[in-house]
């Protein structure tokens, strides 16, 4: 499994021949929108940032809500959540989505703004090996609360998305927070990150932070 950052929430996952893309944003935002093939798509809510799945060519299925999926071999299971901390009222839902490939559970928390992470949402979950997970505040939760998430999720990985990089034209904080209360301030960002499940062994573990650069 291949892992690639684009920029904001977006991920290219490449399994094999198989390309399941999260969140494409559009050219609005300042950075260049994927324009490759894709056998599956992921859009955790309709926001311009994070739906642009027309920029995608090959035909995919477009998932873009709470329920049980699977495509081609993905087992996918959209979760509902709260875009704000008011319910909703300000910025409306989101979807978390928990994706099985490879025997590897992935966790992508989309737009997640509630603030604190309820009981409810974490046993949902259940064991997480990669989380990839917002930090730059102002649309989602901030670092500090990103870091309190991790904690209470305790994936094998976690990878910081949604944060202020060159070009991007959003008003959000950078991921120096974040990386400051998980301890991993000082770790260098890398291109990609390619996995086995057998790279997760063992049951004694600490979270480990994954930085990447934007592909």
């Amino acid at each position: 499994m291949v892992i690639q950052w684009l920029g904001q929430a977006c991920f290219k996952i490449t399994s094999g021949e198989l390309t399941l893309v999260i969140d494409p944003f559009g050219k609005d935002i300042g950075l260049t929108p994927p324009r490759f093939r894709a056998d599956a798509v992921l859009v955790t809510h309709a926001h311009h940032d994070h739906s642009n799945s027309q920029s995608l060519s090959g035909e995919p299925s477009v998932i873009t809500g709470p329920g049980e999926y699977e495509v081609k071999g993905i087992y996918i299971k959209g979760i509902e959540t709260y875009h704000d901390k008011s319910k909703g009222k300000e910025r409306g839902m989101n979807t978390v989505y928990k994706i099985e490939m490879e025997d590897i559970t992935l966790v992508h928390m989309g737009d997640f703004g509630e603030g604190a992470l309820g009981e409810e949402i974490v046993e949902d979950l259940g064991d997480v090996d990669i989380l990839m997970i917002p930090v730059g505040g102002k649309y989602t939760i901030d670092g500090q609360e990103a870091a309190k998430a991790v904690k209470q999720i305790e994936p094998r990985i976690a990878i910081p998305m949604h944060y202020m990089i060159p070009g991007l034209d959003l008003p959000l904080d950078g991921a120096d927070l974040f990386l400051k209360e998980t301890g991993a301030a000082k770790k260098e960002a890398q291109d990609k990150l390619t996995l086995k499940k057998k790279d997760l062994a063992g049951e004694e573990y600490k979270t480990e932070v994954v930085i990447l650069k934007p592909a």
